[in-house]
């Protein structure tokens, strides 16, 4: 069983993830004009760089997280990636549709990752409340599919921004916690 030293020595898995998530939600923020071909090349990019690094959490092994979730979520990002940079020149509406069934399927694959880090750490909350949020956000998007990129930028922008900031917060709980046990400054830098 994964102890609490092992989960807080790779905080920086999760920490790269929530990093990529607010690049990615500030750019599509910042140019909202965004055509849908630079909205693709944008999320594939993402999806990729979120899907690399989830394989490596899945390598690793250490971060309380089953194996294969984790390098199901990795491939899954990988191959959502690949798949929109095969097909740039879709419609906003299929984008639409692979991107809410990333976000259900990848928060579910958290949610279910989260569960089994309540028995390493206790109180711990904000694992959870990034899978929730990805699969309220997916939900959302398949109930009232947003027609025109400006929406859709906005809309996924403000989602992937509170999305790594809860994935953030987590890596530095999980950092001052590691570092708490160890005798080691809990200042996070």
């Amino acid at each position: 069983m994964l102890d609490q030293p092992q989960l807080g020595s790779v905080w920086w898995v999760p920490a790269i993830r929530g990093v990529a998530a607010v690049i990615f939600g500030i750019l599509a923020l910042v140019w909202p004009g965004l055509t849908i071909l630079a909205l693709v090349v944008v999320f594939g990019v993402y999806a990729i760089v979120d899907g690399i690094f989830a394989l490596v959490g899945a390598a690793s092994g250490r971060l309380g997280e089953s194996r294969t979730w984790m390098a199901v979520v990795g491939i899954v990002g990988i191959l959502l990636g690949i798949l929109v940079f095969l097909w740039p020149g879709m419609t906003a509406f299929v984008l639409l549709m692979f991107i809410a069934a990333w976000f259900v399927v990848t928060g579910i694959f958290e949610i279910a990752s989260a569960i089994r880090l309540r028995k390493v750490m206790r109180n711990e909350w904000l694992p959870m409340v990034s899978g929730v949020l990805s699969v309220i956000f997916g939900i959302l998007l398949f109930l009232w599919p947003v027609r025109g990129a400006l929406a859709l930028a906005w809309l996924i922008g403000i989602f992937a921004i509170v999305y790594g900031i809860a994935l953030l917060a987590a890596a530095f709980r999980q950092r001052r916690l590691y570092a708490g046990r160890h005798g080691r400054p809990t200042r996070v830098v």
